[in-house]
């Protein structure tokens, strides 16, 4: 059984820093992972604070339904507080479970959707990562359940709320990249401009 997996990825104690390790995790193609690399992977998750590298392996696995991963990624949907990372791994759950078991989950993910309407009303990252082609879009189209066209209204319903200022910056691609929309200066400048005039509207 050949592969191709970084050894670096597989030793006991990790250094999560450490430059190698970074580079082989993150440069690593995901159409050479096998169910004992995936094992790797899990551990490696499982046992990291760093949220980039649980957000990469979310997305290195997340289209794989090796038989360990159904538990991992049931665990992972409890723990992530992220609403981005929450959905993809209900997208790696989606391939163990069925459109019953997935609406429950949904209920109290729109309900936390919700909140995040009233505590955090310019929260556009979020909502351009769960709006992105590898989040709630991807998983309508592939599984076609209501709830996930549900859930995907509702974030787009939220979005539409907040002011232009917030909106159309970037997106995601297929595999989960960012792609800029704008160019940093100009999302600055129209930032800048949105808290200038808010101020001015608590000025007399």
């Amino acid at each position: 059984m050949t592969t191709n997996f970084p050894e670096i990825l597989t030793t006991e104690k990790i250094n999560e820093r450490h430059v190698d390790f970074r580079n082989s995790l993150f440069g690593l193609d995901k159409k050479s992972i096998n169910a004992d690399d995936s094992k790797h992977l899990t551990k490696i998750y499982n046992s990291t604070k760093q949220l980039d590298i649980r957000n990469i392996i979310l997305k290195l696995l997340y289209d794989f339904d090796f038989e360990t991963l159904k538990e991992f990624f049931s665990n992972a949907y409890k723990k992530e507080r992220y609403l981005d990372m929450k959905i993809y791994a209900l997208r790696g759950l989606s391939n163990f479970v069925g459109e019953k078991e997935i609406t429950k989950l949904l209920e109290k993910f729109n309900q936390a959707l919700a909140k995040r309407q009233e505590t955090t009303p310019y929260n556009y990252q979020e909502y351009e990562l769960l709006k992105g082609k590898n989040a709630l879009p991807y998983l309508v189209e592939k599984f076609g359940y209501n709830c996930f066209k549900e859930t995907l209204q509702q974030v787009c319903r939220q979005y539409d709320a907040m002011p232009e200022a917030f909106k159309g910056h970037f997106t995601t691609d297929e595999n989960g990249e960012i792609v800029a929309l704008r160019k940093p200066e100009e999302v600055k400048n129209m930032m800048d401009k949105f808290w200038e005039n808010d101020r001015k509207k608590y000025i007399k």
